[in-house]
């Protein structure tokens, strides 16, 4: 796929139809944790993990895969480069708040389940466990947590959803940051465009 921007709702069905049992919110929150821990081994890791229990000779897979390759190269990209436009993988802002905001929960819901699967050294532990990334897994956890919100008051949730998802969006960078150490120049250079994560 050339396209620069993957859109939820397709993807989500697109996991759906060749088997697997991940969403699309789930999925990119695990990209992001992966790439953070573990560079271009944790982003092949997640390519395997998100198709692990898909049928390799479904038709359907490789319209998959295609969009997978494209979510991680921009993805990817997104955080080497630093650049501000990284965005969370969630609904068109025309979806009902209630909507996106299940999708938030399920991108943090991926997000952690990469960062407690990743194989972690003691050092890697202790930085996870202090500030500012152990207040953010906190409030990532927390999210997941969190009720619908009251549909009575759209406007008071759409605002707190907007605020969720910047700090979300600021969040996933700093972890890519902070956790730089720990990834290795080879796992932290972007593949080129020949390379496939399968």
């Amino acid at each position: 796929m050339t396209d620069q921007t993957i859109d939820h709702s397709e993807l989500d069905d697109a996991l759906k139809r060749c088997g697997s049992s991940w969403n699309a919110g789930q999925v990119h929150g695990l990209l992001c944790s992966r790439l953070s821990v573990a560079g271009g081994d944790g982003a092949t890791r997640w390519f395997a993990q998100v198709l692990d229990e898909t049928d390799p000779n479904n038709a359907l897979r490789g319209e998959c895969e295609a969009m997978l390759d494209s979510l991680c190269a921009i993805t990817w990209r997104q955080l080497v480069e630093r650049q501000s436009e990284f965005e969370l993988l969630l609904p068109d802002d025309q979806d009902p708040t209630s909507m996106r905001a299940e999708a938030m929960g399920q991108w943090c819901e991926g997000f952690l389940h990469g960062l407690v699967s990743e194989k972690h050294s003691e050092d890697l532990k202790k930085r996870l466990s202090a500030d500012p990334l152990a207040d953010i897994i906190k409030d990532m956890l927390q999210i997941t947590r969190a009720a619908g919100g009251d549909e009575d008051d759209e406007d008071s949730e759409e605002s707190a959803y907007i605020e969720l998802v910047e700090y979300l969006r600021v969040a996933a960078q700093i972890m890519y940051e902070e956790l730089a150490e720990f990834r290795t120049p080879a796992e932290d250079s972007l593949p080129d465009d020949s390379d496939t994560l399968h």
